[in-house]
């Protein structure tokens, strides 16, 4: 029983299997049955076919390395007879045959650890030495620097490798590091290897120290967007820590300067907390060296250092001054010429530098908003703007999944259910993963008075939340959230304006490069009306009338199958599929297929509710009641509301028209004139004192009430109109 040479876990061997592929072995069997399937080798150039390259790994065994392995065209490859590589063992076959694979890792410092893989065992090129008497390189782990012959011969002022301090100076970045060569040929203990991992204290310093040659000059800072032209160097980084994971093996720490953010890996031991009195918002200095771990820049780190006083506020300003320079918007200008919106232009700035920030801040985005067709598409807007800026701040690949996510609505009101599941979610994520509190972004929905407590909830964990939607927003709201969009609350008509046309121009300033993009997003979200300069928008950007009502009617159809997902790719793939080459749509085959599913769904349930509509006059007004408790197909396509507004639509004969859908306990209202809910609903509850009413999303919300009380309402709702009409 031994340790892992790299996360120190107790194994049979010398690695864990979750390590194997981060190691490179030396192979000293003498059959192709001994090697290991899965791990890296070197091996050296043995000959050229047609075919790939021949590699012998050891002395007794050659393997081909297949042309269609290769990461370029075989033609290209520089390699001589003799060239050391490295490559991984992807199979061995009955027959003796070794098919091998190529590695992206072309130097031995760029793994993680070394072993020598024998016919029957593993050892460390140290202990090997001590067995065998080889003279096989040795080097004991990624924080040592590897000593050559070359290296020893390249000053006539160098150590040699027997002396027992002698120091190699690593090249990279802005600084230079020594690190002790004494160690890559001197037995390692388990001792060692750990303070290796978490010594504190750089081992160039550790050296100088011992053997009285003079320290080397400290490392110069460097930031996060140079290091990818670092690798193998060690590096000094000064930040911010915005995450801290646990992890079976090291410590995680996400650290971000003002150029971007990078994990970094810190090993005490197995499982256990590295620099424990390090924590989320602190100010740090760290030094490691820069490493690819499956193909995600990574940092393992030598010391790490918790900075206060006027170092700390040194860093701090840095990266504020970064934040507010890069947070506030370059140009302003709006998607399209729109009185609506141009009144809530400042709110829209403000979200863009809101939801900006949090991006630069490495604060996750949570975008809460309506399943329905304008709520989607206003979510997507913004996730387009989003997801280039997280892929361009984050060194990992699946920062996108990991810092971004959509979480549809059920309806148009954040309530108490809908904050506790995001307060629960962000909780776990700060309490497992050291993940800093979100900005919640309410779109299409969370305008109004109903949505408040669940705001609340937040504040009380000081999680930010911003709104943009198109409703008549209740004023309460301003002083609930950070940023609060509605023309509304501007005194503007809000009956030509939706979601999408504000939020589409919001994404703009979030991130311009993405603006020929979300052109053609408005006109997809208006049913009828369509405004002028939208349409223009659309065609320039090479969707027609058709082209746009398709996609409409598909995004609606899927907000409405498992609506409480994102549906992340199939969304993008409605609104976004352009061909690369010709950089026109080509994604109206998929519109096209699902709209047809909508529109035949839709038709069938307008039949049914057609031919059980009944029309009452109140007062010259005209009344189509449908009971949707007994005609409507409840759990099926089309929605309620979807249903109502198309039979709205289709059924009204002049401006004084009304179209009620009365359920078991919900009354929803249509009306060609401006009708506000709220008054219509404290009118029904005064008359049906019994009736539990309530209005649920504020002026343009719907009534809720008592099932047993639902033929009074029917008749306190039809007295009520006239009175409640504008």
């Amino acid at each position: 029983m031994g340790n892992c040479i790299i996360c120190g876990v107790p194994v049979d061997g010398e690695i864990c299997e979750s390590h194997e592929e981060d190691a490179v072995f030396e192979f000293e069997g003498t059959s192709a049955s001994q090697l290991s399937p899965g791990r890296y080798y070197r091996g050296t150039v043995d000959g050229y076919a047609d075919f790939g390259v021949f590699i012998d790994i050891g002395s007794h065994v050659t393997g081909l390395l297949h042309r269609s392995e290769l990461d370029q065209r075989l033609e290209s490859l520089d390699w001589d007879p003799g060239d050391d590589v490295y490559v991984q063992v992807l199979d061995v076959r009955d027959n003796g045959n070794v098919d091998l694979g190529w590695s992206i890792r072309q130097r031995e410092r760029e793994f993680r650890g070394k072993l020598i893989e024998t016919a029957d065992d593993e050892f460390r090129p140290e202990e090997f030495e001590d067995e065998t008497g080889s003279d096989t390189k040795a080097d004991t782990g990624s924080n040592v620097a590897e000593t050559t012959d070359d290296s020893a011969e390249s000053s006539d002022d160098q150590p040699t490798p027997e002396t027992p301090n002698a120091t190699d100076t690593v090249a990279g970045g802005s600084g230079s590091v020594a690190t002790e060569s004494a160690a890559a040929s001197a037995p390692a203990t388990d001792a060692d290897a750990e303070a290796d991992e978490t010594d504190e204290t750089p081992a160039a310093e550790s050296a100088g120290e011992e053997s009285g040659v003079d320290e080397e000059p400290a490392l110069k800072r460097t930031t996060v967007d140079a290091i990818e032209n670092q690798v193998g160097s060690v590096v000094r980084l000064e930040g911010e820590i915005t995450g801290a994971r646990q992890t079976s093996g090291p410590t995680v720490f996400e650290l971000r300067d003002e150029t971007g953010t990078v994990e970094c890996a810190a090993f005490e031991e197995a499982g256990v907390r590295a620099y424990p009195d390090v924590t989320v918002d602190d100010v740090v200095a760290l030094e490691g060296e820069i490493e690819r771990h499956h193909g995600d820049l990574q940092v393992e780190t030598e010391t790490l250092e918790r900075l206060d006083g006027d170092e700390r506020a040194t860093v701090t300003e840095r990266l504020e001054t970064a934040l507010e320079r890069e947070a506030s918007p370059d140009d302003v200008s709006l998607l399209a010429d729109h009185d609506a919106v141009a009144a809530v232009e400042d709110g829209l700035v403000d979200a863009a530098t809101a939801i900006r920030r949090a991006v630069m801040e490495t604060r996750p985005i949570v975008v809460r908003h309506a399943a329905t067709a304008d709520g989607y598409v206003a979510g997507a807007a913004i996730e387009r703007a989003v997801l280039p800026l997280i892929r361009e701040k984050h060194t990992r690949d699946d920062a996108e999944y990991h810092y971004f996510e959509r979480r549809p609505l059920d309806g148009r009101v954040y309530d108490m259910d809908a904050a506790t599941d995001d307060v629960t979610s962000m909780l776990e994520a700060r309490e497992r993963h050291g993940e800093q509190l979100p900005l919640v972004v309410l779109v299409d929905a969370g305008s109004t008075v109903e949505s408040v407590d669940g705001y609340d909830l937040l504040s009380l964990y000081d999680a930010d939340a911003l709104v943009i939607d198109d409703s008549n927003a209740d004023a309460a709201i301003t002083d609930a959230v950070s940023v609060a969009v509605a023309p509304s609350l501007a005194d503007v008509n809000v009956s030509d304006v939706t979601s999408t046309a504000l939020t589409a121009t919001v994404a703009a300033q979030v991130n311009d490069d993405v603006r020929a993009d979300l052109e053609h997003l408005p006109a997809v979200s208006y049913w009828e009306n369509t405004p002028e300069a939208y349409r223009e928008l659309a065609t320039d950007a090479g969707y027609d009338e058709t082209g746009i009502s398709e996609r409409r009617e598909a995004i609606a159809l899927e907000a409405y199958y498992q609506s409480y997902k994102d549906k992340r790719e199939l969304v993008a793939d409605l609104l976004f599929g352009d061909d690369e080459e010709t950089d026109r749509p080509v994604n109206g085959d998929l519109a096209a297929h699902v709209s047809e599913q909508f529109r035949a769904k839709l038709d069938t349930g307008l039949e049914t509710a057609r031919e059980n509509l009944t029309t009452e006059s109140v007062d010259g007004i005209s009344v189509a009641v449908l009971d949707t408790a007994a005609f409507t197909h409840r759990y099926n396509f089309p929605t309620t509301t979807l249903l109502l507004d198309a039979l709205h639509r289709r059924e009204r004969e002049d401006d004084s028209f009304v179209t009620l859908g009365l359920g078991d306990d919900e009354l929803h209202v249509r009306a060609t004139e401006s009708l506000n809910v709220r008054d219509l609903g404290d009118a029904i509850a005064e008359a049906a004192p019994d009736a539990g009413v309530h209005v649920v999303g504020g002026q343009d919300g719907h009534i809720e009430f008592l099932p047993g009380e639902r033929d009074a309402v029917r008749k306190a709702a039809l007295d009520a109109l006239d009175a409640t009409l504008a």
